[in-house]
């Protein structure tokens, strides 16, 4: 985990992403830079940079959001309830 205070990562990240990551919040559908992306990659946690997601895992749900049936690596994901 980080040392950074709320500030610092106020001062880091976007105000849409500060919201989704720290604050448990959601962006509107189908507003996200990733939606339409298509490249061959990885997708990466904007707060720590670890693998969450691979592209060939991702798929088009229609839900307005990045979709994926598998994670990259277990452990780069906490699941919370």
């Amino acid at each position: 985990m980080s040392n950074k205070t709320e500030q610092e990562w106020r001062d880091i990240l976007s105000p849409i992403a500060y919201h989704v990551t720290r604050e448990g919040g959601t962006e509107r559908p189908y507003t996200g830079e990733l939606i339409e992306e298509s490249r061959s990659g990885v997708y990466r946690c904007v707060c720590c940079d670890r693998v969450l997601f691979t592209s060939t895992g991702k798929f088009h749900s229609g839900c307005g959001w990045p979709a994926f049936h598998t994670e990259a690596a277990q452990a780069n994901i906490v699941r919370i309830e």
